[in-house]
């Protein structure tokens, strides 16, 4: 039988995202997470100064690999971006202004 995680549905970002921090309580996976959107916002600017599309397929596999390195290797678990895409992509961002602001720990 299917687990609820993997087919539940959210009526909007707000009720998804209590069940997202709940996927990133491992604090290498919250670290990773960081290091690899702050890496993405870095080559994201760098795009925007070279007119070089090819930071952005940077800017993807530096958030993405970083986050799914954490998921996979050390929250053991199945990253948010496989069953709900867009939420989990905000979660990211959500999550990164918290951790750098301190409203969660690193």
């Amino acid at each position: 039988m299917p687990t609820v995680l993997q087919h539940e549905k959210y009526a909007s970002f707000e009720e998804f995202y209590p069940s997202y921090l709940n996927e990133h309580l491992n604090r290498t996976c919250r670290q990773l997470h960081f290091v690899g959107s702050t890496l993405a916002l870095f080559c994201l600017a760098f795009m925007l100064l070279t007119h070089n599309l090819w930071w952005l397929v940077a800017a993807l596999l530096c958030g993405y690999g970083f986050a799914w390195v954490g998921h996979f290797r050390f929250e053991k678990n199945r990253p948010a971006t496989f069953r709900h895409p867009l939420y989990s992509f905000m979660g990211d961002w959500v999550m990164y202004w918290q951790l750098l602001t301190g409203q969660i720990s690193f």
